[in-house]
């Protein structure tokens, strides 16, 4: 898939959450075409500490809008530089990159999207992907709070959203995998982004219920182009580089130990 490296220019930046910002950013032209799982590493100007691109997963695309959507956590020098853009500053972008999840082969297919903190992002676009192509998901969404819970009237216009929260504020209390929700259905498929405790716990439970199951890792990434291999990943396949070979891999290729 082509890659574009474009000075995109900052529509509207969204204060969602105390640690969370949604940056709209667009362009003279039409943008690329992305696909859900994929990922922009973004050049932050004005920050003396912050030497590379920073990673972050497409949210959205827009296509009417002309609009990419990014959600950024506000926690690094990085980052935060970044959730202080102004409408109409430019942002540098390398886009897009690595490879995405695997869209559904027919509508009739039954795909969970599992998600927890900022690893809900990628999983917007592809509920929207795969709603337009007539396969309507279900998410299972987990936060520590009510207040963590990011994006979910959004989420709700694409599918049927369950939600967990550690301490019970809303939806079913605990954590992802103790949802109700996997002992009453049953799904074709998995798609999970989130952090690794909670990613591994739901491929657990994928594999024992024989499901096929995909995940979008978050190792840390420099280049985004395999070249400077520093988020190297342990497979069935040898060492692959997440930025070009992942981020998104079938669980049956990653070594991950129990």
């Amino acid at each position: 898939m082509k890659k574009y490296l474009l000075d995109l220019r900052v529509k509207s930046v969204e204060q969602i959450h105390q640690r969370y910002v949604l940056i709209k950013l667009t362009d003279d032209n039409p943008l690329p075409e992305m696909l859900p799982g994929q990922f922009v590493e973004v050049r932050v100007d004005g920050s003396p500490n912050t030497f590379l691109r920073r990673p972050i997963s497409i949210n959205f695309v827009d296509k009417d809008a002309n609009e990419l959507w990014l959600l950024v956590a506000a926690i690094g020098d990085g980052t935060k530089k970044m959730a202080q853009l102004k409408t109409g500053d430019a942002l540098n972008c390398l886009l897009p990159l690595g490879n995405g999840f695997t869209l559904p082969e027919s509508p009739e297919k039954r795909v969970l999207l599992v998600g927890g903190g900022v690893g809900v992002a990628p999983l917007l676009y592809m509920g929207a992907m795969m709603l337009e192509m007539g396969c309507k998901p279900t998410f299972l969404l987990g936060a520590r709070t009510a207040k963590d819970l990011l994006m979910l009237d959004l989420f709700n216009k694409y599918g049927r959203v369950c939600v967990t929260t550690e301490d019970g504020s809303e939806g079913e209390k605990g954590f992802v995998t103790n949802h109700s929700l996997l002992q009453k259905e049953s799904f074709d498929r998995i798609i999970t982004c989130g952090p690794t405790p909670m990613m591994k716990a739901v491929a657990r439970y994928s594999r024992q219920a024989k499901i096929d199951c995909e995940v979008s890792l978050e190792n840390l990434m420099a280049c985004g182009l395999g070249a400077c291999l520093c988020c190297v990943e342990k497979t069935t396949e040898g060492n692959l580089c997440v930025c070009k070979d992942g981020p998104v891999f079938n669980i049956r290729k990653l070594l991950w130990q129990d």
